[in-house]
């Protein structure tokens, strides 16, 4: 995500307030670096309690809104956490959402300037693409705990019906459901820095129970196709300079480590996906803005051979190589129905519009080599892959999924991407049609929407960053 990002700049906020002062279609086929990796599992902790609405802004944190209580950990709970944003992550939250607990108040639409690094100036939402619904006209938010508040201001097209299924008090990242029918999602407590992160499952019910712990910020999560067996990707050293990530099987051991993390909250590995060759796939980010070393010289700094990428391991061995590179951070990965894979991406901080891409295996799909003053050129002989579908700049790409149920007519196969930030053009689910398209509104009202998956049922499902909530959209004709 971008530096001003809604997640990261709540958060850094905070910490201000205490000192007081992400053609044609490939056959995947992974390309030749590898290298096997193989460690220890996680030390489990306590998840710290959660507190109220926030939405975050964009330009490279994370995203966060509504009020949330405390899960309690080893033990079902009734209740779900809520989420807050920060620079570099899913959708953007404003400072007045940090003004402390109870109902998020009305937030203003800002967009940074792109001649003016780290301001922004008021303006008015971008009008709808055609066929989209609306956006609700205010940010005045319901409770966390409203439900029937909510389920009126999520507003989605004719024939549709949303539900409020849950709410979690940790900050949501992803979501995913397990053979046995079950809501699985990872969330933080709050704590960056430490091992607050846990998972958690949902049932149709909204009740919450804890699943596993002691996770630094897990971010993706993924069942291994016919298996019980949940792979989540999260962090060993949590700094942007040498910081560390990894995949690891949930309750048994770290798979792939060393991986490279951590320039902001969720440039990280990311998203998780097995692809039709049972091989898992994960989206790693950069170290950096547009690959400058972070030390104000603006030089060019030299990519480690694993960042800025879409990864393929080996689900037993964790053997891992690069399947395409040139992604400033991929919160996201998901395979359509005709075996290509698709990815969200965060763009630099000058702000260009984020992107969906259509990823070609051994492509180069653009991080370092944007168009701004300060950017790096292309070497000869790389061909940069242009993105299949562009955003509004700032609106923090997050999560993605593919349809491939049947319950809404006319949308098999088709994309659905979650946009994170509070910047105009945000905070709402977008459709792609099959094979990619122009994207239009489908589900808008949210404060800082982060992922979306389908479910056994065929309904899709939403966890929101800024508030915990989970929502249902169905089909009813």
């Amino acid at each position: 995500m971008k530096w001003y990002d809604p997640l990261l700049l709540i958060i850094f906020m905070f910490v201000l307030a205490a000192c007081g002062s992400p053609a044609a279609t490939p056959t995947p086929t992974p390309t030749a670096e590898t290298i096997t990796q193989a460690l220890p599992s996680p030390t489990p902790t306590s998840a710290p309690p959660a507190t109220q609405t926030t939405v975050p802004h964009t330009r490279t944190p994370a995203p966060e809104p509504a009020t949330a209580t405390p899960v309690p950990t080893g033990a079902p709970v009734t209740s779900i956490p809520h989420i807050t944003a920060t620079q570099n992550s899913p959708a953007g939250v404003t400072p007045s959402a940090l003004a402390g607990p109870g109902n998020p108040t009305a937030m203003p639409q800002v967009t940074p300037s792109p001649t003016s690094e780290g301001t922004a100036v008021a303006t008015n939402p971008p009008p709808p693409p055609a066929g989209s619904v609306p956006a609700p006209s205010d940010n005045n938010y319901p409770a966390n705990d409203d439900k029937v508040g909510w389920e009126n201001r999520i507003i989605v097209p004719a024939g549709f019906d949303v539900t409020y299924i849950g709410r979690l008090v940790d900050k949501p990242t992803s979501i995913t459901f397990g053979p046995d029918g079950l809501l699985y999602i990872a969330a933080y407590g709050g704590d960056i820095s430490g091992y607050s992160g846990n998972i958690y499952t949902m049932n149709d019910n909204g009740n919450v129970t804890l699943f596993a712990t002691g996770y630094a910020i897990p971010t993706g999560i993924a069942f291994r196709p016919g298996t019980n067996t949940l792979y989540v990707s999260s962090r060993v050293v949590n700094q942007n300079v040498d910081g560390e990530a990894k995949v690891s099987i949930v309750n048994g051991r770290d798979l792939v480590t060393g991986l490279p993390c951590c320039y902001t909250l969720f440039h990280s590995a990311n998203g998780i996906a097995f692809g039709p060759d049972g091989m898992g796939y994960v989206g790693v980010g950069a170290r950096a803005d547009h690959g400058e070393i972070l030390d104000g010289s603006g030089r060019q700094d030299e990519l480690h051979p694993l960042e800025a990428s879409i990864l393929r391991f080996n689900p037993d061995s964790g053997d891992v190589s690069v399947y395409a590179r040139g992604f400033r951070n991929p919160y996201d990965i998901a395979w359509d129905g005709n075996g290509q894979l698709w990815a969200t991406d965060n763009t630099p901080d000058f702000d260009p519009p984020e992107r969906l891409h259509r990823v070609v295996s051994g492509g180069n799909h653009g991080y370092p080599y944007y168009d701004c003053e300060v950017c790096f050129s292309p070497p000869e002989g790389v061909t940069v892959i242009p993105p299949l579908v562009t955003f509004a700049p700032s609106s923090s790409p997050t999560g993605v999924t593919t349809y491939l149920a049947n319950q809404f007519p006319g949308y098999h196969n088709s994309i659905f991407v979650a946009l994170w930030s509070s910047f105009p053009g945000a905070q709402k689910i977008m459709h792609i049609g099959a094979g990619g398209s122009a994207p239009r509104n489908f589900a808008t009202g949210f404060a800082a929407p982060i992922d979306v998956t389908v479910g056994p049922d065929g309904s899709l499902y939403v966890v929101d960053w800024a508030t915990g909530i989970v929502f249902k959209i169905s089909y009813i004709g």
